[in-house]
């Protein structure tokens, strides 16, 4: 826990970190008796029911005991290395619910028989047959393929930067994946609840029915968004301490990688590549143009910002994700062509980044102009006309 001792400092500089066990331990290893810290009681929440979250109650008799973790005062900067793991870990719960909305839904999809398939005959069919079912799971697998994606090429980035042995090159990546590390959280969270929805959607009136599971899902998925930081938390700290605070030098060196993908897709025959290559340069476009943005309105109009830094972090992801799925698309191609592996997985691979460009990356420009353009409604009224 995190905590003062009398004569700290004021403000968080003097926080420190403490760990106060129930049971105390004598000198030779043994247990000794009880700590005083008890819990009072446990909280009824909305998911993760596995989980308890308690609230206690220290030093009511004798004076609960906590041993100092580190350096007196230094709490905070200890529980930050904790936290910042701790949300990456929390956008890989994001995925791991999303795909695991997606394999309920598929299942059901295939074996649920209802209504005739819309190009004739007189049998009803099993309802991933239905144009719109389809819609729903392509959604529901190209978002969290997309996020699993980023969140597999920030983990690299981090494990580059805590081995490689170039001292530029692990800063290099320290500094992307200290700027991604928010959206990996944040999108992925905020998207996993969205697809865990669409997954009961999928199911029907089933979905809202507990035996199936996937109402569990969404109430699990529901404090993801929240916990080790809200997503305004995650944007608050990629608009202010990742972008605006660096000029937008990470951010640009992203987009010139971006570029590169983008470039090669131009020059790679096929009608999939042309829709994969135009949406993800709408998408460049529309990240470039808000950093370009952010980094000049941060010092003259700072609340405009982040009025609109969660929906930039949204952009972010999508385009980044897009990046990411367009990457695949390209080994996917080169794969077909070399006929070097399972063809039907390349060509889902490409399918898959193709609904992205059109369904989620669409998404890119509107974004782009609630970030620059959407303070003023953000700001507009008094605290009275609320």
């Amino acid at each position: 826990m995190l905590a003062r001792t009398p004569d700290a400092p004021a403000g968080v500089k003097g926080i420190s970190l403490f760990i106060v066990p129930k049971l105390l331990v004598n000198a030779d290893g043994t247990l000794g008796k009880r700590n005083d810290v008890h819990c009072a009681s446990i909280e009824h929440k909305l998911g993760i029911h596995a989980s308890p979250t308690a609230v206690l109650i220290f030093g009511e008799k004798d004076g609960a005991i906590g041993y100092l973790v580190g350096e007196e005062n230094r709490g905070l900067e200890y529980m930050f290395i904790m936290m910042n793991a701790a949300r990456f870990a929390v956008g890989l719960e994001g995925v791991a619910v999303s795909d695991r909305a997606y394999q309920l839904a598929l299942a059901y999809a295939k074996e649920r028989v209802q209504s005739r398939d819309l190009s004739g005959g007189a049998k009803a069919v099993p309802i991933i047959r239905q144009p719109d079912v389809r819609r729903m799971l392509m959604n529901m697998k190209a978002q969290t393929e997309a996020m699993r994606a980023l969140a597999y090429v920030v983990a690299a980035a981090m494990d580059i930067a805590h081995s490689d042995p170039d001292a530029a090159l692990r800063a290099k990546h320290q500094a992307f994946a200290d700027m991604m590390i928010p959206v990996v959280k944040g999108w992925s969270t905020e998207t996993c609840i969205e697809l865990a929805s669409t997954g009961i959607q999928v199911h029907g009136g089933m979905g809202y029915v507990e035996e199936t599971g996937a109402a569990q899902l969404l109430r699990d998925a529901r404090i993801t968004t929240i916990y080790e930081g809200t997503t305004a938390i995650q944007s608050n700290d990629l608009v202010g301490r990742k972008l605006a605070r660096e000029g937008g030098a990470t951010a640009k060196l992203v987009i010139a990688a971006m570029r590169v993908v983008e470039a090669e897709l131009a020059q790679t025959p096929g009608e999939d590549m042309a829709a994969i290559r135009a949406g993800l340069a709408d998408g460049i476009k529309a990240v470039e143009d808000c950093v370009t943005w952010i980094v000049a309105a941060y010092v003259t109009d700072i609340k405009a910002v982040h009025a609109g830094s969660v929906p930039f972090l949204k952009l972010m992801g999508i385009v980044c994700g897009g990046w990411q799925m367009a990457r695949a698309a390209l080994v996917s191609h080169k794969r077909l062509a070399a006929k070097n592996g399972d063809a039907a997985f390349y060509q889902a691979k490409i399918a898959t980044a193709r609904f992205y460009s059109d369904h989620v990356l669409a998404q890119a420009p509107g974004l782009r102009n609630t970030v620059v353009r959407g303070a003023a409604g953000v700001m507009a009224l008094s605290e009275e006309q609320f």
